[in-house]
């Protein structure tokens, strides 16, 4: 739980730290991913509502990023990738943390479900619910399934964004969630077998940890080809299509060969070259996961035109 320093030990806080509070690369990916899922959906907001339904979806992934830091604040001090933090650099207290985050997450909620449908300002609630709570506060210090399930929490903007615009859950809005929820697991293993000393020194039970960079890379291949057909069946539903469906070919091919590459490989070799397999995979999952739902968001741009869908 977070470590509540004293007002003599904080530093000076300024806006850029609380903007930081919020993880605003975890925010981007967030509102990207709701923003194809509102702007895929085959209903046409206004462009006012559609944009107070971006900012409150946005402003729940803040809440969510500001309630993680004000708890895993004692084991972000211990690891080199989070030590930086407002929270363990001691720049944002951890009780602003925690009321910043339960405002925003009130107000998040609250002003979804007024702007466009109650079931999308619930599926906001349960989000983060599951984020702080579910994730944070049991399963990442408790079981190396912590990303496996973990991985909803990410996985829900482009379903809520869908919701937000129809009011409704389709097969769409699912297999948009599928896509993200199956992408974490190798993306983040990947980012693991480099990073395993801090999470080792924090006691953070990921599969590295608990059963071995071997058993790691194993679980890295076969994530990435349960990942596939949900990919790839994508491109045949109404948000899908040709262009869509030659991305998806092309990421999902080179991303198998990336999580081959790192089955294949042994410790001896990874530390030799400094896990430079691994960080090309980590990378290329970002760019992964980016192109996909780019896609998505080219179908609907070309399809008025003729061009998009099939």
């Amino acid at each position: 739980m977070a470590d509540i320093r004293s007002f003599d030990d904080m530093k000076e806080a300024g806006f850029g730290d609380f903007v930081q509070l919020l993880k605003p690369r975890v925010m981007s990916l967030v509102v990207f991913t709701a923003l194809v899922g509102l702007l895929v959906a085959p209903v046409h907001l206004h462009p006012v509502v559609g944009f107070a339904a971006i900012l409150f979806i946005a402003l729940g992934a803040g809440a969510s990023g500001a309630l993680n830091m004000w708890w895993d604040a004692d084991i972000d001090a211990i690891m080199r990738r989070t030590k930086s933090r407002p929270v363990p650099a001691g720049k944002v207290e951890a009780g602003e943390a925690l009321g910043i985050g339960l405002a925003l997450s009130g107000i998040s909620v609250v002003m979804l479900a007024l702007a466009t449908n109650i079931l999308a300002g619930a599926l906001l609630a349960f989000t983060i619910f599951f984020y702080a709570v579910v994730y944070s506060m049991w399963l990442k210090r408790s079981t190396p399934q912590n990303i496996v399930i973990g991985g909803a929490a990410g996985a829900f903007p482009p379903m809520i964004g869908w919701v937000a615009a129809t009011g409704y859950i389709s097969v769409e809005a699912c297999l948009m969630f599928m896509l993200i929820f199956m992408w974490t697991p190798p993306h983040f293993w990947a980012l693991a077998l480099f990073m395993n000393e801090d999470y080792s020194q924090a006691g953070v039970p990921m599969l590295t940890v608990t059963h071995g960079k071997k058993s790691t890379r194993k679980h890295i291949i076969l994530y990435t080809i349960a990942l596939v057909p949900f990919a790839i069946a994508t491109a045949f539903t109404s948000i899908g299509g040709p262009i869509y469906l030659a991305v998806a070919v092309v990421l999902n091919a080179e991303f198998l060969r990336g999580a081959y590459r790192i089955w294949r490989r042994d410790e001896d070799q990874a530390a030799a070259d400094k896990y430079k397999v691994e960080k090309s995979v980590f990378r290329f999952s970002l760019l992964y996961l980016f192109l996909h739902f780019g896609a998505l968001l080219a179908e609907a741009a070309l399809r008025p035109y003729g061009f998009g869908g099939w």
